[in-house]
């Protein structure tokens, strides 16, 4: 049916089910005799096992999405696995899309590929509006497209950083949209910023006849972030939507699914792929899947809305013991930011030196965000890099609850972080006693002279 199982397999079952895909490629036919350049051939019975004999990849030279003859089985699994992960993304909140495929490159290149696809429709084209979000690779992207990124800076709103949409349309007119390629969007993104105002965005790209790609690297995990995707689709126009494998489905990294409303569209952008390619990503989430089964998934999905609210809740009580609080950052379902205002006006590099803290107690992913950080990429100068915002009023810390997370992930985070925070303290009252003893000792030589 090509739909993901509601019950998940057992591994057995998932390995003899790959083994009987493999027997159809011409690679592992007893009688073969190959006289090509390409013929499967694999030198280590290490490297053949590490991936099921599914030596051919995927597609043909033209087209990632074609069948090659000589693969049987490993076109079949493509095929499938198309199939499957469009069942997946229907389930987690996006029941208009209609088309999707897994390309063997993380986010940043599929986005890439999206906006190469783009060019040959729109060849006057060279500017891409971008909603400004402090993540490298979206931005280098556009860049390694061959286009000019068009930075619209977001608006604060209370401690949420959002979509200037005013500031949107204004530099579609001062540019002209048939010089636009497109309207680069974001929903999965760290504290304080939020998922960018998608429906009023897709207004905006329908209005004016302008094509609408939206990055949702970790977006699918997030009920939230889905149904933004599906309602932008619904009230105006959302071209294709990219999501990256490792972050939503645990897998390796190295792959990405580029799905969107318009067959044709999704079609066009897989043939813009040059060559066959790799068909690890797609068996790796194939698996996935089928060993989890939808059933397995929604849960997973259900204990990361779980582990949200708990470590907001923990989050919350930890910042008031030091005098911190957490940013009030509603629109953002997965990412937590709280203020590190009173260690940064203790001490400059206090801050960076916190991060520095947690890595090496082993807490990894928490980001620490100093004021006035400047960094050039391609070129381009970030005031504020990492805050999404040239002067974000106060240093803090990120935390997220993605997919995977366990309860006792969030509570060895918050000790630790405790205990950090901690030390700054006793180390800040250190300093005040030896200034306040020194002071003294001034005074009475003073007095004594």
């Amino acid at each position: 049916k090509g739909k993901c199982p509601e019950d998940g397999w057992d591994e057995s079952t998932i390995e003899l089910f790959l083994h009987e895909l493999a027997i159809m490629d011409s690679n592992n036919f007893l009688g073969n005799c190959g006289v090509g350049e390409r013929e499967g051939r694999v030198v280590s019975g290490l490297v053949a096992r590490r991936h099921y004999r599914l030596i051919h990849g995927i597609g043909r030279s033209g087209d990632i999405s074609a069948v090659q003859p000589k693969a049987a089985g490993s076109s079949l699994l493509n095929k499938l696995t198309n199939s499957v992960v469009l069942d997946v993304i229907k389930l987690a909140g996006v029941r208009a899309v209609t088309s999707c495929f897994v390309v063997p490159m993380a986010t940043g290149m599929s986005l890439t590929l999206c906006f190469l696809t783009l060019r040959h429709k729109r060849p006057k084209a060279k500017y891409i509006i971008w909603p400004r979000i402090d993540q490298k690779s979206c931005f280098k992207s556009m860049i390694t497209a061959g286009f000019e990124p068009v930075v619209i800076e977001n608006v604060l709103e209370g401690d949420e950083l959002r979509t200037d949409l005013e500031a949107v349309e204004a530099k579609i007119k001062a540019l002209g949209a048939e010089n636009i390629l497109c309207v680069h969007s974001t929903t999965s993104c760290f504290a304080p910023r939020v998922p960018d105002r998608l429906e009023e965005l897709a207004v905006i790209c329908a209005n004016y006849d302008i094509p609408h790609i939206v990055n949702n690297a970790y977006g699918v995990q997030s009920s939230k972030c889905m149904h933004l995707i599906q309602q932008g689709a619904r009230v105006g126009r959302i071209d294709a939507f990219v999501q990256s494998l490792d972050k939503n489905f645990m897998v390796p990294v190295g792959g990405a699914i580029i799905a969107g409303f318009n067959e044709s569209f999704i079609q066009e952008i897989s043939k813009m792929y040059p060559g066959r390619a790799s068909a690890s990503p797609s068996l790796d989430v194939l698996i996935t899947l089928l060993s989890l089964g939808t059933s397995g998934y929604k849960k997973l999905l259900k204990e990361r809305k779980e582990m949200f609210s708990y470590l907001s809740s923990e989050l919350t009580k930890l910042a008031d013991n030091h005098n911190e609080r957490l940013l009030d950052t509603p629109h953002n379902p997965i990412s937590l930011a709280m203020s590190l205002k009173n260690l940064d006006e203790t001490n400059d590099a206090a801050v960076t030196q916190l991060g520095s803290m947690l890595f090496t107690r082993q807490v990894s992913g928490a980001r620490v965000v100093p004021c006035g950080s400047v960094q050039t990429v391609n070129n381009y100068t970030f005031k504020g890099f990492m805050s999404h915002a040239n002067d974000y009023p106060c240093a803090y810390l990120n935390a997220a609850s993605a997919i995977g997370i366990k309860k006792q992930d969030v509570d060895v985070f918050l000790k630790r972080l405790d205990k950090c925070l901690k030390t700054f303290r006793k180390e800040a009252k250190q300093e005040k006693s030896i200034n306040d003893t020194s002071d003294a000792n001034t005074a009475t030589e003073q007095l004594e002279a």
